[in-house]
This record gives structure tokens, sequence and C-alpha cells, in this order.
């Protein structure tokens, strides 16, 4: 094995599976947010303004592809702890107030 090429880590490697799950739960709810609110609903102005342009599925589909390039490169030179923060801040930021706002329709 080279020096350049990283030794694989099993954290390293669920942390980026937890990112790509996350990215796709917080897609998914805002989707389903989006299409029952209402596109103003989404609190992130650059999001919004993507979903103007794109559709609420490009957008969403550009915006998460993105995130996961980003973490594929953060993976890729083995910043896994940033990722890691990342997945939870995510969780937190995203995923947890559209798991809010959701249920509280029921």
């Amino acid at each position: 094995m080279s020096s350049s090429l990283r030794q694989r880590s099993l954290f390293g490697d669920c942390i980026f599976l937890a990112f790509i799950i996350v990215q796709f739960l917080d897609g998914a709810l805002t989707y389903f947010g989006v299409r029952t609110f209402g596109a103003g609903i989404e609190a992130n102005p650059i999001v919004g303004w993507y979903m103007a342009v794109l559709g609420v599925g490009g957008a969403l589909i550009a915006t998460k592809g993105l995130a996961v390039l980003c973490a594929a490169l953060l993976h890729r030179f083995s910043r896994h702890q940033v990722l890691g923060v990342l997945t939870v801040v995510y969780l937190a930021a995203a995923v947890r107030p559209w798991v809010n706002l959701l249920t509280l329709m029921n």
C-alpha cells in the first residue's frame, strides 16, 4: 500500500454511511414538508432559491448530492470526526425539526 493511500477505517465507513442516511432522511422529510406546507417552510434560503429554480425534487437532489460529494472527500481524507460532527448537526438542525413539525400534524 502506498503512503498516499489511507488505511480503511470501519469507524470512518460507518460514519460516512450514517451521513448518507441522514442526508436521505433530511431530503425525504424536506420533500414531504414542502409538499405539505409549501416552499416557504424551507428555512435555508439557498435551498429555497434552488427550489424556485429547479423545483423541489431537483433542488433536493442537487443539494443532497453536493453534501454527499463533500462528505466523500472528507471520508477520503480521513476526516471522520468532522464528518461525525456534521452528521450529528444535520440530525439536530435538519432531521429533528422536520420530524417535530410533521408529527404535530397528527
